[in-house]
């Protein structure tokens, strides 16, 4: 047990922040009050589901509410809640450090921010909280006791480099957050904060919803006060000056997802999303669904206008608030949104669910099953008019979300043609305009039987790859994919609207299929198949350590030479994804195709007819297969005797 006063210096980073919000990089300060009062709604909501969960909890939960206390003699703002509080530890985690992997590249960017708006969506991708008490205080003072013990915990700081903490035995249950106002007459006090009115403004532009009641106290109006001392002036203790003071709950309190569509205006759902994602910008989509009949239940959904943080961190909570007639169950209900919708928030609130479900029993519930469903198949149609109706709001959900919905092709087989049809992809037909399937078989040339795409590291890699020589001297069109998650599914999915997906480095290629079949082209490959017949053979022994086969190519026509797979092999990039995960693969061995119209593969066949099986020919042959693997931007599997073997014929050339 802590018995003194501790000194802690703040993380570097909590520091910076901190710094930046003491000097105003964001315009509208009043949102402090929305960021304490949602926190504080946080507590109560974990006090109450713990209380559920836990018979034994020594706690008051009689009545559960925030207050908001003003001084203006002393310019003090408390705001205060009797939730499920915090331990001594929990406050230097939670206080004095940003766990957050992204923190140093976020905090760069916000340094490099010229203007508000700016600064806006940078604070709200990363979430700061209570860190945005110091927009309009001097000083902040936190009082804490978690519910159940029985020893509170006092952390307070300036701002500046440290913050302290001590035991404090006379805490409450619950957290109190006590402010000290910056004086009114900085140019920082944009706004009285003391003012009750004030107060009263914020929490109804911001709070309203809030399920727990807020309540402040407040002078009761002087007529009030008159009227309740008529009659009785000396028992009244004097004038209606000194009337105590009535205590006001100043939020509605209303479900926005149970109240009507013309109740409720987008401001309000606006806020509402700020309040239960703690971004703070709006939402790019909100998504109203009410289920009536044998199973009711009600959502309100929200697709944001950027992608979280730690969308790909492994730790990440994901999965919308879940309810049960009203009453709070769980913060991050993972059984009800799929992993690959994990940036979908919003709260379900169902009608025939226990109040201490487990999140073990929902995964194996009939009803979470079927309402899972259901609120799939509502987001990706909310998406899907995205497509059609808002284009740019669909690019803006595509450019943050677009990878992760990917991942829905692996896994979700019932709704795969749906998600396929809203995917978009890179192409060669244009560098800044991607496309969708649909758009692309529209454009398809007349005869072809296929939709070719090429995956890789990056767009120039793909685009000047060898592979990609005939489709561009022809004019087929070739998706250019580079996300990782495209390496896996492009195996995963066979086809769409009943075309083919063919990758460009697998397997044969025939592009006179096509289109119109040309006699004159076939007459030649058979020519050349004879004619080469003999040097195949021989690479083909010869590389046999590295290669499968070497053959001639019909997709090359400048190159002297490429490496593709066999039409089910594993692309070079998804086995190193493999072997990242630790998953240790079989050797796959590739092809070697040749360019026959190329003077060194043409040579390389004339040599081998009058010399045979020559030993300086084998290295050519070996260089033939090193140039083909690093012009697709592939590793050559022993470096040093690749460069020993370019150095020797550069010396012979002098």
């Amino acid at each position: 047990m802590t018995t003194g006063s501790e000194t802690f210096e703040f993380q570097v980073e909590a520091r910076q922040l901190l710094q930046l919000m003491i000097h105003s990089i964001y315009s509208n300060k009043d949102v402090f009050l929305r960021e304490l009062v949602s926190n504080a709604s946080d507590a109560l909501d974990k006090l109450r589901l713990e209380s559920l969960r836990d018979g034994n909890l020594e706690a008051d939960t009689s009545d559960l509410h925030i207050a908001i206390e003003v001084d203006k003699e002393q310019r003090t703002l408390t705001v205060r809640d009797n939730g499920i509080g915090m331990s001594h530890d929990e406050v230097v985690q939670l206080i004095g450090t940003i766990a957050n992997s992204g923190t140093a590249k976020f905090l760069q960017e916000l340094k490099e921010s010229k203007d508000a708006a700016a600064s806006q969506d940078l604070i709200g991708q990363f979430g700061v909280g209570f860190y945005s008490s110091f927009m309009v205080a001097e000083g902040v003072t936190l009082l804490t006791r978690r519910a159940g013990e029985s020893q509170g915990t006092r952390w307070e700081s300036g701002g500046e480099g440290t913050y302290t903490i001590a035991p404090a035995d006379d805490a409450p249950q619950g957290t109190a957050v006590t402010l000290r106002l910056k004086p009114e007459d900085t140019e920082d006090a944009l706004y009285d904060y003391t003012s009750p009115w004030k107060i009263r403004e914020i929490v109804k532009r911001y709070s309203d919803f809030i399920t727990w009641p807020i309540r402040m106290a407040v002078e009761a109006p002087p007529k009030a006060a008159a009227e309740g001392a008529e009659g009785d002036e000396e028992s009244a203790g004097g004038s209606a000056a000194e009337a105590a003071p009535e205590v006001e709950t100043v939020n509605s309190m209303k479900a926005l997802w149970a109240r009507s569509k013309d109740e409720v205006t987008d401001d309000e759902y606006h806020e509402f999303y700020k309040h239960i994602s703690h971004d703070w910008n709006d939402p790019l989509e909100t998504i109203r669904m009410q289920a009536e009949g044998t199973f009711e239940y009600q959502s309100l959904l929200f697709i944001p206008s950027h992608a979280p943080q730690d969308l790909y961190m492994r730790d990440r909570k994901r999965g919308v608030q879940l309810y049960v007639k009203r009453v709070f169950i769980m913060d991050d209900c993972e059984a009800l949104m799929p992993e690959y919708l994990r940036f979908v928030k919003g709260v379900v609130d169902a009608a025939d669910l226990s109040l201490n479900v487990s999140r073990e029993a929902l995964q194996q519930d009939r009803q979470i099953q079927l309402m899972r469903r259901r609120l799939v198949k509502k987001v990706l149609s909310t998406v899907k008019d995205m497509v059609s109706g808002a284009p740019e709001r669909y690019t803006t959900f595509w450019k943050e979300f677009g990878p992760v919905l990917k991942e829905g092709l692996l896994g979700d087989f019932e709704n795969r043609e749906t998600i396929l049809g809203l995917c978009s992809f890179a192409t060669t037909r244009d560098a800044e305009e991607p496309t969708t399937l649909r758009q692309y078989v529209e454009r398809m040339k007349e005869g072809q039987e296929h939709i070719y795409f090429m995956t890789g590291e990056s767009r120039s890699i793909v685009e000047s790859s060898p592979h990609m020589e005939a489709f561009r001297d022809k004019g087929f069109e070739v998706l250019v994919l580079t996300d990782p998650i495209d390496e896996l599914w492009v195996d995963a999915v066979p086809e769409f609207d009943g075309k083919p997906l063919r990758s460009i480095a697998k397997g044969q290629v025939d592009l006179d299929g096509d289109g119109e079949k040309d006699a004159e082209t076939e007459a030649e490959r058979e020519r050349q198949k004879q004619d080469y017949a003999d040097l195949l053979s021989w690479m083909t022994t010869t590389l046999s350590d590295s290669v499968k086969e070497v053959r001639l190519s019909s997709r090359l026509t400048t190159s002297p030479a490429c490496v593709v797979g066999d039409t089910h092999d594993l692309s070079p990039q998804l086995q190193n994804i493999y072997k990242a995960m630790g998953q240790e693969l079989p050797e796959v061995k590739r092809i070697l195709e040749l360019n026959p119209t190329h003077p060194l593969v043409s040579g390389l066949r004339t040599a081998h007819g009058e010399r045979g099986d020559d030993a300086g020919l084998a290295e050519t042959a070996e260089l033939l297969h090193g140039m083909a693997l690093l012009a697709e931007g592939g590793e050559l599997t022993d470096p040093a005797r690749f460069i020993k073997l370019v150095a020797g014929r550069l010396e012979k050339s002098l």
